[in-house]
């Protein structure tokens, strides 16, 4: 590796490390946000553009170095911002967060290895390099692989930085739209009779089932490219 690559690597691995020294990852949890809701509310009504920003770098800086908590940041946004523009916001922070990830993988990891394991990736590589929009695509649209696994994985592929970008964009915006919807449905919930609403109730059923819709429609899809190139 070369000198700037030591130190990019060396800043990457300080930042995570500070991430769990300063307990940050026990700030973003669902039961710290309830906790603390009526004040996010407030300060949201009385700063919008300013919360919009924070909640936008906080949640990039969280997918760019690889740290859990999206998917609670992701719920949290749909309660704070509601399901529009909750909606926007994570889909533009989750996927330039995720090509920040994949540029330090790309930067950092790729050359190192490619040549190691050069004959092993090769069949990789050719897949990715015919079809890698698509296999991106289901890979986003089944979340059967974890979010950050994606982005540092794609890294290492000759797949271009443009097409991760919007693929993912577009990939992530089904599964996006349905954790913003249940995390707006969260953040109104007044009581505990509130759990039992047709609405959140709705929200969660949606939220399980959407894994097996997805990889229902990648399949359907699937069958539908290879009926019409046979």
């Amino acid at each position: 590796m070369k000198k700037s690559q030591w130190i990019a690597l060396g800043v990457f691995l300080l930042l995570i490390a500070l991430f769990f020294v300063f307990d940050l990852h026990r700030v973003i949890t669902l039961e710290n946000f309830q906790a603390q809701r009526e004040i996010v509310l407030d300060f949201y009504a009385d700063n919008r553009l300013l919360t919009i920003c924070l909640f936008m770098l906080v949640y990039i800086g969280v997918t760019g170095l690889s740290l859990p908590g999206a998917s609670i940041m992701t719920l949290i946004a749909g309660a704070i911002f509601g399901l529009s523009v909750g909606l926007v916001l994570v889909s533009f922070a989750s996927t330039i967060g995720a090509s920040i990830a994949f540029v330090l993988a790309r930067y950092l990891f790729r050359d190192l290895v490619q040549r190691r394991f050069e004959s092993a990736l090769k069949p990789i590589n050719e897949g990715v390099e015919k079809e890698g929009a698509f296999y991106l695509f289901a890979l986003r649209l089944v979340p059967a692989v974890p979010f950050f696994a994606i982005n540092v994985g794609m890294g290492l592929t000759p797949i271009r930085l443009w097409t991760f970008y919007w693929v993912s964009q577009l990939g992530m915006l089904a599964g996006t739209a349905v954790y913003v919807n249940a995390g707006q449905q969260l953040g109104q919930l007044e009581s505990l009779s509130g759990i039992v609403s047709p609405m959140l109730i709705g929200s969660f059923v949606l939220l399980g089932l959407f894994p097996l819709i997805a990889k229902k429609v990648v399949e359907f899809v699937k069958r539908r490219a290879g009926s019409s190139g046979a």
